[in-house]
């Protein structure tokens, strides 16, 4: 993951305003029933600001919810030495049960199976740190795993929060964490 440019400070209030923003409409209502002129008069900005800044409601959603693809790659890479293969680190945990307050927007944005348009963003971001991190180990099987990391945890994160996996946020953070564990010694 490339580094983005600093944000100039008035851009990145505006940014964050309307991300609050959306995040509160959708405490109320489902992201299908938010509309840009509802988040705007939130945000106490124009509409054409909101257009300088996003295409669409979708584009804004991702941003704001981008905070958890950073969230969930730290947390599945905040481990030194030799992993434990049945339990999770702490803030994979932590992970999981954080993001109850906004899993209805989660689950608009990511589909079963881990796609949509966060599940392209986690996987992207997952599959770029985890093939950074297995070709500095020296791993040659570095683009194989690192795909198969990013895949599995967008997919059971997908499952998971549109009820296909019953499991409470910890017991699903420890058995994700299992299978990424396999996935690692399996080459």
């Amino acid at each position: 993951m490339s580094t983005p440019p600093p944000e100039e400070p008035r851009a990145a209030r505006t940014r964050e305003r309307l991300r609050r923003a959306l995040l509160d409409e959708c405490a109320e209502r489902p992201l299908a029933r938010v509309s840009v002129a509802a988040v705007v008069r939130r945000a106490e900005v124009g509409r054409a600001t909101f257009y300088l800044h996003y295409d669409g409601l979708e584009a804004l959603a991702v941003d704001a919810c981008a905070d958890v693809v950073r969230e969930a790659v730290e947390a599945l890479h905040a481990w030194r030495g030799r992993p434990d293969p049945v339990h999770a680190p702490p803030a994979l945990v932590e992970f999981f049960a954080s993001l109850a307050p906004h899993a209805g927007l989660y689950r608009e944005l990511l589909s079963p199976g881990g796609g949509g348009p966060l599940g392209r963003v986690l996987h992207r971001d997952l599959r770029a740190y985890s093939l950074r991190e297995r070709e500095l180990a020296g791993a040659a099987d570095a683009p194989l795993v690192a795909s198969a990391v990013a895949a599995t945890f967008a997919g059971v994160l997908g499952d998971w929060l549109h009820g296909l996996i019953e499991a409470t946020s910890e017991e699903v953070a420890h058995q994700v964490w299992q299978l990424l564990v396999a996935l690692h010694a399996s080459r």
